[in-house]
């Protein structure tokens, strides 16, 4: 896959999808450390997710954010929707995303959201099966989508017209 370069790219406001707190507990109290699951994109079919984990929350996001940046896909959109249906999965987690009509809107949850909003998808159908562990639904989704084929790819592929895809 080749590497995109996000400085090239008009990236969105970064989508803050979960903040995780941990604590340890040590002779003089607790110490706590702070966990940043981040979504960074374009709104035309470029996406990134990155973990970040510092001593405070501001330092967290910005680690997640210059992560997400780093792991910038390409993703295939087809009139504002994905083009066919695929389940994603990761751990215990799996999401199915299925293309809808223009006007549907999203019909996700809210980790799954922040990914489609962020990737420039506006109409889709999701479900989630297994575990909701947000960050697990994050990675099934990224998994889905970096995993879809639009036809153009696939009649390049098997070296026929896009039209006989179809048939």
């Amino acid at each position: 896959m080749a590497i995109i370069n996000p400085a090239e790219l008009d990236l969105q406001e970064e989508a803050v999808v979960k903040i995780n707190r941990t604590a340890k507990v040590t002779s003089r109290g607790k110490r706590f450390r702070f966990s940043a699951l981040i979504v960074v994109g374009d709104g035309k079919g470029h996406i990134g997710v990155g973990l970040g984990k510092a001593n405070e929350v501001i330092s967290a996001i910005n680690k997640g954010k210059d992560i997400a940046k780093r792991n910038i896909v390409k993703v295939s959109i087809v009139n504002g929707t994905v083009p066919h249906q695929i389940i994603g999965k990761h751990g215990a987690s799996r999401i199915m995303l299925k293309p809808a009509s223009p006007g549907t809107g999203i019909i996700a949850g809210a980790s799954v959201r922040a990914v489609m909003e962020q990737v420039g998808i506006h109409n889709i159908l999701t479900k989630r099966h297994g575990s909701k562990n947000t960050m697990n639904l994050v990675h099934a989704t990224m998994d889905a989508l970096m995993n879809m084929k639009d036809a153009v790819a696939i009649a390049n592929k098997r070296g026929i017209t896009i039209g006989e895809v179809f048939n």
